[in-house]
Order: C-alpha cells, then sequence, then structure tokens
C-alpha cells in the first residue's frame, strides 16, 4: 500500500459548533489505524472554533485551520475581522485563500496576495485556491486565467514552503461534477509548469484538487498524477463521508 495522498483537508465552510468536535473524534479514531507518518488530515473549520478544537485535538493527529483571513497583518479598526496573527494565536496552523467564494464575495487577487504574505510572516501554511469558471472553461481561457492567479496570488512571495496549491474548478464546486481525467491531467500539469516557470526552479510544492470530492469520484481523482491530496467541502461535514474518501485512497 502506497500513501501518495498526503492531504486531506475540510472545509467547513459556515457549518458546525462545539458539538461538532465529535465528527472530528470518529475521523481521528479512524486515521489512528492508518500506519502512515506523511498523512496530514486538517479541518478548516470557523473562526469561533478555532481555538476550542486546538485545545481540545492537541493530542490527536487532527490538525486545525481556517478558513480566510484579513489582508492586513497588524490590528486596526476593522469590525468583525480577524487577522492571520489572530487566528495563528487561537491554536490555527493553516488557512484557505483564495477561495473562490471569497473571490466572489470581494477578494480581488491584490488582497489575496496581501493576505498570503500576512500568513505566511505568521509562520501559516496557506492553502492557496486557483480556478476558474465555467465561462472561462467553455472559452478555453483555463490556463490563462491560472496563470494570472499564480503570477498575482504570488506576487512577491519568495518560499513556496509555506503553499499549499488548490486547484478548484468554480464549475464543479458544489455541482457533482468532476473535470475528466485528461483534462484534470493536462491542468495539474500546466499549474507545475507554471510554477516551476515562475520560480526559475522545480519545486515541490504539493498541488491538491478540489470541488465536489466525494467517496465514489475519489477513486477516479487518485489516478491522476502529481496531486497530493483534496480539499474537501459538504463531505468533510459527515464523519462518515469524510472516513470513506480516505478509505477509497488506500483501497
Amino acid at each position: 500500500m502506497t500513501y501518495k495522498y498526503e492531504y486531506f483537508i475540510a472545509n467547513w465552510k459556515m457549518f458546525g459548533d462545539f458539538s461538532s468536535l465529535k465528527i472530528i473524534n470518529s475521523v481521528n479514531n479512524y486515521i489512528n489505524k492508518i500506519k502512515s507518518r506523511k498523512n496530514k488530515v486538517i479541518f478548516c473549520v470557523p473562526s469561533t472554533l478555532v481555538g476550542h478544537f486546538s485545545n481540545r485535538l492537541k493530542k490527536s493527529k487532527i490538525i486545525i485551520g481556517a478558513q480566510n483571513c484579513h489582508y492586513l497583518n497588524e490590528y486596526g479598526p476593522h469590525t468583525g475581522s480577524i487577522n492571520s496573527k489572530m487566528i495563528k494565536s487561537a491554536g490555527a496552523k493553516y488557512v484557505i485563500l483564495g477561495h473562490s467564494e471569497n473571490r466572489a464575495d470581494g477578494d480581488t487577487d491584490n488582497i489575496i496576495n496581501n493576505k498570503i504574505k500576512s500568513a505566511i510572516k505568521n509562520n501559516l501554511v496557506v492553502i492557496f485556491c486557483i480556478g476558474e469558471t465555467l465561462k472561462q472553461r467553455k472559452q478555453k481561457l483555463t490556463n490563462k486565467i491560472l496563470s494570472l492567479q499564480i503570477d498575482k496570488g504570488l506576487k512577491l512571495v519568495k518560499n513556496l514552503k509555506k503553499i499549499i496549491i488548490s486547484y478548484e474548478p468554480i464549475w464543479s464546486i458544489g455541482t457533482g461534477i468532476i473535470p475528466a481525467h485528461k483534462e484534470l491531467t493536462e491542468t495539474i500539469s500546466f499549474i507545475r509548469n507554471k510554477l516551476n516557470k515562475k520560480f526559475k526552479k522545480k519545486h515541490s510544492v504539493k498541488i491538491i484538487y478540489g470541488g465536489s470530492v466525494n467517496a465514489k469520484n475519489v477513486r477516479k481523482l487518485i489516478a491522476i498524477q502529481d496531486i497530493s491530496g483534496f480539499l474537501i467541502g459538504g463531505a468533510s461535514q459527515s464523519g462518515k463521508k469524510f472516513i470513506d474518501i480516505i478509505k477509497n485512497c488506500y483501497m
């Protein structure tokens, strides 16, 4: 048995309360049975849960992350906002940035770039989401869009050790539809080549896939070379569904 699939990252979105810890505990009980040192299971939960869950899971294999942060590194007059310094202090080790839902709410490439730089400064691992819309895909603009998102999002970022790239085609999120094998293989290869060219050397940065990942289609996704894991949305809100995804990667 090989353990190519290093990252299983849950994006809970606007879901969960203190009682939802039982979902994570059920996943933790399962991964304790997996004999893999490389396997990383990360739950990116709402900011209201980061501190509580981090404290309760100190002795577990589960890592807690956040779903977003403010672009300013210092404190300031931004009511309701939470910056990377604050989520780090609460116990988060990872943060999702550039998600299409946040982009739709106003996050520009410049804002995302500042968020990434702030997160790295505060020693957080960034899960950097990139992806194209259905219209852009039909116009064969996928590579152009991804290239721009990488260039602008990673502007002046020199160290990729704290970056995980998550390719999330926007048209796939929540639809149950995933890219065809050939299409996804070519896109992941493009992303890898783009990173190598931009940073003028080969990097071992991890590339994961997100977008309607479930226990059934993950069997198709694991056939794609150079994917190191998955960003999982709705299915991660169920312990059983999340566990089934992990199981099906290793069967």
